[in-house]
């Protein structure tokens, strides 16, 4: 499967668009992390490529085919979304939650059915979190709720995942917790684009990166190319220097694991 943005121009006004130009594609079982400052628009693009606001120009294509002729529904069986949080206005169970991702499978007034709840069982299990299916949502920690959110997105059995800063407000723990999923979901074949604020992350987790910069895409590729002390001093203002640690990675995407050293 092949995911492409094609030409994409994003935003909220024709007048003031937020993004021009976006092109890039991803295939079966890739990462590709997007990196950018705070309001260069990553947050933007995923709404547009979800259908939340209208793309102002270009499309987004699965195999050929554009997903603006789709109905609400087959987006939503290929496209799974995680955001940045993710707290209802009311205490549902977790399973509960993970439960309200079957919607697009379900017809109208239709309740899920024993078959949806043995895989919201099943997805659970995959991520190790059964123990979790009675409690309230709201009562779960930063890192337990994103495992959550993964799973309801999972339940969707959608064929790309979008992924809105997972990490973001987590300790070093939980961030671990969820990109190692990450991982995980990418060998079993999961197309992901996950935004993120972590070069780091992008070394260990993703395939190919994404700079975001004055609207636009400043560089594209594997890692190791785009991911340099010059490029990260013209995305964020600040200087850093690159550290190979010389450990071995557990990940199939290297060996040598890199990361970045912010200089003060």
């Amino acid at each position: 499967m092949t995911f492409s943005i094609n030409n994409a121009v994003c935003g909220y006004s024709h007048k003031r668009p937020v993004l021009r130009q976006i092109n890039f594609s991803v295939e079966t079982g890739e990462v590709i992390c997007i990196l950018g400052a705070n309001g260069a628009g990553k947050s933007t693009l995923f709404k547009s490529i979800l259908g939340l606001i209208p793309l102002l120009d270009g499309s987004v294509t699965v195999d050929g085919a554009n997903i603006a002729q789709w109905s609400r529904a087959e987006v939503a069986r290929t496209i799974g979304y995680i955001p940045q949080a993710n707290n209802p206005p009311f205490s549902y169970s977790v399973l509960d939650v993970i439960l309200m991702g079957r919607t697009a499978h379900l017809g109208v007034f239709q309740s899920p059915t024993m078959d949806d709840e043995a895989l919201a069982d099943e997805m659970m299990a995959q991520l190790g979190i059964e123990e979790l299916a009675g409690r309230r949502f709201l009562e779960l920690s930063g890192g337990q709720k994103q495992l959550v959110m993964i799973a309801r997105a999972l339940i969707q059995q959608p064929r790309v995942l979008i992924m809105d800063e997972p990490t973001a407000a987590l300790d070093f723990g939980n961030q671990q917790l969820v990109l190692q999923q990450v991982s995980r979901l990418s060998a079993m074949g999961l197309t992901i684009i996950m935004a993120s604020h972590f070069p780091d992350h992008a070394f260990l987790y993703s395939h190919k990166v994404l700079l975001i910069k004055d609207g636009g895409i400043y560089a594209s590729g594997p890692p190791d190319e785009v991911i340099t002390e010059d490029s990260l001093r013209l995305l964020y203002k600040v200087d850093s220097k690159i550290v190979h640690t010389g450990i071995t990675s557990r990940t199939t995407l290297g060996t040598d694991i890199k990361i970045v050293v912010p200089l003060t």
